[in-house]
């Protein structure tokens, strides 16, 4: 299974997108969409399991929840935005949602993947849409087969 893994669009969706998560199963939205056209676009290509973000207005919370839990073929995987915690970190998620496989976050624009207790992938892609300062867009893909623990990237967009 391929896993696109996006975060912080606030409303913009870059065309490179496309092309990174051409071949993915499912994609996982940790919040700040934006609008929910970007949710529509996404959803063209896989299904979409999203989340809304500190910055989201009531159409995107009236569609996605806050935190969602789902299993993609016995992944046990967790979506949040994180800024329920102020500065998410690996350490915080683990213990706020224990028994997870992956652990997915967004909310510091900060791409980040970590090993917790070497079973547990804590995993921001950063922003894809608006970075700060002299950040680059970015966004992850994972992949997972059944037999092996899951493998992730950083993918740069526009680079």
């Amino acid at each position: 299974m391929r896993i696109g893994v996006i975060s912080d669009t606030h409303g913009l969706l870059r065309p490179e997108v496309f092309d990174v998560f051409a071949e993915v199963d499912h994609i996982l939205h940790a919040g700040d969409i934006g609008s929910a056209d970007i949710l529509v676009e996404l959803e063209s290509l896989a299904p979409v399991t999203a989340v809304y973000g500190n910055t989201d207005g009531f159409d995107i919370r009236g569609r996605v929840e806050q935190v969602a839990s789902i299993d993609l073929e016995g992944l046990l995987v967790t979506v949040t935005h994180g800024d329920q915690f102020g500065r998410p970190d690996a350490d915080v998620l683990a213990r706020e949602f224990p028994g997870r496989d992956v652990l997915v976050y967004g909310h510091t624009h900060q791409p980040k993947l970590e090993l917790v207790d070497e079973t547990l992938t804590v995993l921001n892609p950063g922003a894809a849409g608006a970075v700060r300062g002299d950040g680059i867009p970015t966004v992850a893909i994972m992949e997972y087969e059944p037999v092996l623990p899951p493998r992730a990237r950083i993918v740069p967009l526009g680079q």
